[in-house]
Parts: structure tokens; C-alpha cells; sequence
């Protein structure tokens, strides 16, 4: 590859006119080449999920041949729910692996933006409420992504946590809060993983747009934390041409064909020829992008070359998808169910059958295939038992991620494809009605005498999608009401659920014995599924984010403002998710962390060694501080199935003078342990992990005072617990 003086060399050979064409889109997915001087076009594609379906270059119509399906991905949040690092590396890398093979220079994920309420319309595309949890598997992700010679592009930078009005809503969020909860994450994608790429979210913070604002991107994101890599606007996110020319984005993307309109086109040629923009400034830009190509092997020919649905990634993911989802309840041990015993089996619920791999807005994928709940069941049981599959609701669906389907009418979708619904005649809201009536009675009558009732419901992406908030945290479909009435006729009914986002469980969780959760799994989803209901693996997912038992219990409906427009105030400052439930001691339906398994697991022998300090009152960078204490424990597996346990490790300051949240994630690590066997778990803490963000000093603090360091398998579930002192304050620069 070329060094930085080659760079210069060819930066300098390029008129105003080879600048413009390399900074903005010159297809729905491409910047311009400048082939005389060998400068490439440079390719984005979505998405988290997998490389996107190939479009027209200047329409949003699909070319529609049959080359472009690829490997379904299990979502970010399904990913975060792992608790597994390996996992996310693993992921990261056939993310990269296949868009490379699909010819994409820079895959638009992951999105890390932080779950601030349940309602968010792109939950099922980010991570976590919890900026630790989002960092610890972002940062693989990323890592495997750029191994393959493509761009990771991390998203949205920042403070994009609704879909209600996002192309305008100012976040009106604390300092504080901003350096705690919402900016961590992107610094370790910046600091740690070196991802090349960000995008610019749509919204706008401190009234500026994210996309042209000097403070987050020229101040943070290059000067403090170093970024030299391609920052993206999101599509149509730029809103001011001298703004986005006298700041450090480089490349001005679109949903529209007149390319050379966008803001960063001819109307920035005028600008920098009145004088309103230097060229410098587009030299800036034009450095970040040949900056990027060279360490993608774009400018050197030596490129590697990836590879899409290749037969050893299916595996890889199924392991994930099995990992990711979460037991939730399990009182009377009805799970696993032993397939031995089983003649007649009664499947119940839309999302038993449904496909989910075409829906979400932009994080749409077309899946080469995608096993559903159903389908995973059935090639489980095999031949020997009978599956019966009622749909037990009408599911409105409308096919189209869009659409209002508050609409009057909707399509009866009649076979799922991968291109979706097939739709075959319109559905009057009347009929709808009647449909729910005879699909509800048919499933009662199923379910009477079967050996086994499994519901599979939740949400779909009509519900989890982009540019649109949930306006209820209820299930759709009425839900609620059929779960109540079946488990009336089979207590022992299997509750299953696929969401992107937490739900109300309230109306019928007490009645439930058993309740599993997954979130958008991947092409494995159906196989995962089976797997871990008739115990081929005991689950091991644990929750990303709070489950609270109604929305009014969420700190961004209850203090904060949420899916307001205009200014949206975080008042619930950084009591987000957890930090929240603890601190002010309400009772969620299901805490963060939490996740049940097959087997039982005995937490021990916690030891705990300190590494005295040579303690100074200068700032220290956070990339380079020692470790002030070594943490050991043992787990044992108590059962006679191998299984799998993620220890998660809290820090509680028990004296500050500053208000913080009861307890903060500070590690947690994911272990196979085999029956009746034995793991140690280790972990380094350093002053990070006692600290706070000090808005008077502007840096992160770790006070002198007395600390409990907690150990346990979910939030809510300690088993053992520490206390150290720490003898000085130690200051924690930001950048």
C-alpha cells in the first residue's frame, strides 16, 4: 500500500472537479471514480443483517436477479444478547467476508445507538441500553468486519434513539450523559476496533446537525479521539452546503437521482469557487477517503477478494442464533421437551411461520433462505410425530416496511418468498374481525389434545422498522387476549416470542410457566429454535436491555421526553435502562442480564488481588491504564448437561458525592463448562471502571472512596460481592 507522502502526491494531481466527484454519490450506493488518476468509485451497501439486495444505480428498484441473496445475519441486538465477544468477532467477520464477496467497499453497521426506550422503531438494529455491553461486542464486530478488506461503518454518530421525527429532532441531553451513556460505544469503535467508517445520524444536538456539526465531528470525533476514516452522512442527512463543506464529513449520500444537486456536488464547487468554502477543506475530506482505500487495498491491486453464502457460515450463525436467545422463565422445568415423548405437537402464532429477513427499513436483506420457528420444529421432530400448525390471530401484514398499517385495508398475504408477501387480494378491516374469530377457535381446538402446545408470537417488521416508533407497547394482534384464553385451556402452553423490542407482558406472564425470547435470529432461527426446546443445548442468552412491565415504567416516558419533535429532552439524564430500575427501585418484568439455562451454576472462591499505584492527579489516557485489580472466581455446572454461563460483573460506589446509578456494568465474560465440571472466570479492572464523568473537569473520575465490586448472573441476581477502597481520585481523560 502507499504511504501517507504518496497520498499527498495523488491528492495533488486532482483538479476542484476530481474532488467534487469523489465526495458525493454518483449512484443510490456510489461515489464517482476518477479513472484517469485511478481513483475507484467507492461502494457502500446496508446492512447489520447482511449485505443488501442490489438496486438500480439511480432508482430505489431492485435489479430483482437471483445472485444477490446472501447469509441472513442474526441482528445487533440478538448479537449483544450473546454476552459472547467470539460471537460478535465471528459475525463480524462473515458481515465483511460477504459484502467483500458482493464487491462493497464499506458495509453500513453496526448500529450502536443506545436502547432509550422500548418503543424505538430501530431497537432490533442496535445493541443494548448499556453503553459497556454495546462497546465490549461492537468492537469485535467491527474487527471482523475490517479484516476482510471492507469498511466498517458505525452508526448513527449520535444521539439517534427514535424514529419520530429523526430527519429534525434536537436531543437535548446532559453532558454527563452524553460522555456516560451515548458516546462510549463509538469512542471504542474509534479507539480500539479502528473502524475506518462512520455514519452522521439525521437529528441534531445542541440545535446542530449531526451531519455538519463542528463540535461532534471536528472536535471530538477527529481532534480528541483521532478518527481518519470516511465519515458518511446518512442518506439525505446533509442540510447545509457551506456547513457540510467547512466541516469534516466526507461524503454527501442520497435517496434521489439528481446527483449532481447534492448538497456536496455543483452546489459546493460554487462555494469554494465564491469563496465561501476553501478547497483545503475538501482536501481534508478527499485525505480520509484515499486514506481509507489505500488500507482497503483499493489503490494497490493486492485486494482480498471474500466470498458470499459460503457453506461454513451457516454453522457459524446457527451457533450464534442459539446463543442469543434468552429463557426467560422456566418454573416448572417443562423445558427442555423430551421429542421422545412427543405423537402430536400444536404450533401456535404468526411468527411460527413467518420470515423476517425482507422487512426493517434499510436493514432489509434478501436471505439466500431463512428456517423459521416452524420449519425448525418440523425438521427436528421429523416423521414420527404429527405438527399442526394453526396461525391463531391474522397478522395484518402489509409486506411493505412504509406502509401506515393503521390503513383501512391490507393484503391477505398468501405464501411468503424471499421477496416477501405474496399478495393476492385486499382485506377489508370488517373481515379482519371475523378472520381473528375463526383462527382464534380453530387454534382452542387444536390444542386439546396435543402433547405439546408451542406459541410463537411477538412482533414482525411491521412493528420493529425504521423511520417509525412503535406507538404501542402492547403485542399487536390482540395478542394478549388469545394468549390468555389458550393458556386457560393448556397451563403448560410453551410461550415463545421473536420481538426486536421489549413488550408488556403484564396481562398474561403470571399465568405463563414457561417463556423463551428471540430476537431476529438469522437464516438459523428455526433450527436455534428447536435445538434449544428439545435440549440439544441448554439456552444461554441474556438480556440486552430491561424488559419494564409497562411503558410508564421507562425512564424516557416517565422523566424523559420520547417521540416528541422538535427539542426531546433527556431528563432522565444517565438512569437509563438498569441504571434507572435500580437507582429508583422499580420493579422491571425482567431485568437486565437476565437469562435462564438448563443447568444450575454455582458461583465461588472469589478472590481478589490489588495492584498498588503510583496514584497522580494528571489526566490519564483510558487506552493505557494499568489494571488496579485482578478479580477471580470459580462457577461450577452442577447438572449433567454442558452449558453455557455468562458471569457478569458490576460496580457499586457506595460513598460518592456525586448521585450515580446503584450499579454499572463493568464486565462480563462467557464460558462453555461441561456437566459437573468447574471454570474460573478472571477479570482486570482498571480506574475506568470506578469512574464517572465529571462535567466541571471535563474528564472521567474515578473518586477516592469505597466501592463493591458484584458478581452475579444477571442484574438482579448477585452472588458474590467485594469491597475495596480507592485511596485517591484518578482522572480519566475523554479523549
Amino acid at each position: 500500500s502507499m504511504n501517507k507522502q504518496a497520498l499527498i502526491q495523488l491528492l495533488n494531481t486532482l483538479t476542484l472537479d476530481d474532488k467534487i466527484t469523489m465526495i458525493h454519490g454518483a449512484s443510490m450506493f456510489q461515489t464517482g471514480a476518477v479513472t484517469e488518476k485511478n481513483v475507484p468509485a467507492f461502494t457502500f451497501d446496508d446492512g447489520p443483517m447482511g449485505p443488501r439486495k442490489e438496486y438500480q444505480r439511480d432508482d430505489w428498484i431492485p435489479i430483482g436477479g437471483n445472485d444477490d441473496a446472501t447469509s441472513y445475519l442474526p441482528s445487533n441486538s440478538a448479537l449483544a444478547a450473546t454476552f459472547n465477544r467470539k460471537r460478535a468477532l465471528e459475525s463480524g467477520t462473515i458481515l465483511g467476508r460477504e459484502a467483500r464477496g458482493r464487491g462493497k467497499d464499506m458495509i453500513l453497521a453496526p448500529g450502536i445507538n443506545i436502547h432509550r426506550s422500548p418503543l424505538g422503531g430501530r431497537n432490533f438494529e442496535y445493541m443494548s441500553e448499556d453503553p459497556y455491553l454495546t462497546a465490549e461486542i461492537a468492537v469485535p464486530f467491527v474487527e471482523g468486519i475490517q479484516q476482510n478488506d471492507v469498511s466498517a461503518c458505525v452508526k448513527h454518530y449520535a444521539l439517534n434513539n427514535q424514529e419520530t421525527d429523526r430527519t429534525g429532532y434536537n436531543a437535548d441531553v446532559s453532558e454527563r450523559a452524553l460522555w456516560e451513556i451515548y458516546l462510549p460505544a463509538f469512542r471504542a469503535t474509534v479507539k480500539k476496533a479502528h473502524t475506518m467508517g462512520m455514519m452522521g445520524s439525521y437529528n441534531r444536538f445542541h440545535e446542530e446537525y449531526l451531519c455538519h456539526s463542528q463540535e461532534m465531528i471536528d472536535g471530538i470525533l477527529r481532534q480528541e479521539w483521532g478518527f481518519d476514516g470516511i465519515y458518511v452522512s446518512d442518506w439525505n442527512a446533509i442540510k447545509d452546503t457551506v456547513k457540510a463543506g467547512n466541516c469534516e464529513i466526507d461524503i454527501d449520500m442520497n435517496v434521489t437521482d439528481d446527483f449532481d444537486n447534492y448538497k456536496m456536488a455543483q452546489p459546493l464547487k460554487k462555494a469554494v469557487l465564491n469563496g465561501r468554502v476553501q478547497e483545503a477543506e475538501l482536501d481534508k475530506k478527499v485525505m480520509h477517503i484515499l486514506h481509507v482505500m489505500n488500507e482497503l487495498h483499493m489503490l494497490d491491486g493486492k485486494r482480498q477478494k471474500g466470498s458470499y453464502n459460503d457453506p461454513s457460515h451457516p454453522g457459524k450463525l446457527l451457533q450464534t442464533a442459539e446463543e442469543s436467545m434468552i429463557l426467560l422463565k422456566n418454573e416448572k422445568k417443562l423445558l427442555p421437551l423430551n421429542p421422545e415423548k412427543l405423537k402430536k405437537v400444536v404450533v401456535i402464532g404468526d411468527n411460527a411461520d413467518r420470515t423476517h429477513a425482507a422487512g426493517g427499513g434499510s436493514a432489509e436483506i434478501k436471505a439466500l433462505y431463512e428456517i423459521t420457528p416452524l420449519m425448525g420444529i418440523k425438521m427436528f421432530l421429523g416423521g414420527n410425530c404429527e405438527v399442526v400448525y394453526e396461525p391463531g390471530y391474522y397478522a395484518c401484514v402489509t409486506g411493505n416496511a412504509w406502509h401506515d398499517i393503521t390503513a383501512q385495508n391490507c393484503m391477505l398475504p398468501v405464501n411468503d418468498s424471499i421477496f416477501g408477501p405474496r399478495q393476492d387480494r385486499l382485506v377489508k378491516k370488517e373481515e379482519i374481525a371475523a378472520l381473528n374469530k375463526s383462527y382464534e377457535e380453530r387454534a382452542i381446538a387444536a390444542c386439546k389434545d396435543a402433547d405439546a402446545v408451542i406459541y410463537v408470537g411477538g412482533l414482525n417488521h411491521d412493528f420493529d422498522v425504521e423511520d417509525r416508533d412503535r406507538s404501542d407497547y402492547h403485542l399487536p394482534y390482540g395478542q394478549d387476549a388469545l394468549i390468555k384464553k389458550l393458556l386457560s385451556v393448556r397451563p403448560d402452553m410453551i410461550v415463545t416470542m421473536v420481538a426486536g423490542s421489549p413488550f408488556s407482558m403484564t396481562e398474561w406472564i403470571d399465568q405463563t410457566d414457561t417463556l423463551l425470547l428471540s430476537y431476529y435470529a438469522g437464516m438459523e432461527t428455526g433450527r436455534a429454535f428447536a435445538n434449544l426446546l428439545f435440549g440439544e443445548v441448554s439456552p444461554s442468552g441474556k438480556l440486552p436491555t430491561t424488559y419494564p412491565k409497562e411503558l410508564s415504567d421507562s425512564p424516557a416516558h416517565s422523566i424523559g421526553q420520547f417521540g416528541t419533535s422538535t427539542d426531546v429532552s433527556y431528563a432522565e439524564d444517565v438512569y437509563v435502562g438498569y441504571r434507572y430500575f435500580d437507582t429508583y427501585q422499580v420493579k422491571p418484568q425482567f431485568a437486565f442480564g437476565h437469562g435462564l439455562s438448563y443447568a444450575a451454576f454455582t458461583y465461588s472462591d472469589l478472590q481478589l488481588t490489588a495492584h498498588p499505584q503510583e496514584i497522580t492527579d494528571q489526566l490519564q489516557s483510558p487506552d493505557a491504564l494499568p489494571a488496579l485489580y485482578t478479580v477471580k472466581l470459580a462457577v461450577s455446572n452442577d447438572s449433567d448437561i454442558t452449558a453455557k454461563e455468562s458471569v457478569q460483573l458490576y460496580i457499586a460506589a457506595k460513598d460518592s458525592k456525586v448521585k450515580r446509578p446503584v450499579k454499572e456494568l463493568r464486565g462480563f465474560d462467557k464460558k462453555e463448562i461441561a456437566a459437573h465440571a468447574k471454570a474460573a472466570y478472571t477479570f482486570a479492572l482498571t480506574a475506568e471502571a470506578f469512574s464517572y464523568y465529571d462535567i466541571e473537569k471535563h474528564c472521567y473520575i474515578a473518586p477516592a472512596g469505597t466501592y463493591e465490586i458484584l458478581l452475579g448472573s444477571a442484574s438482579d441476581d448477585i452472588r458474590l460481592s467485594r469491597t475495596v477502597t480507592l485511596s485517591a481520585d484518578i482522572m480519566i481523560s475523554r479523549s
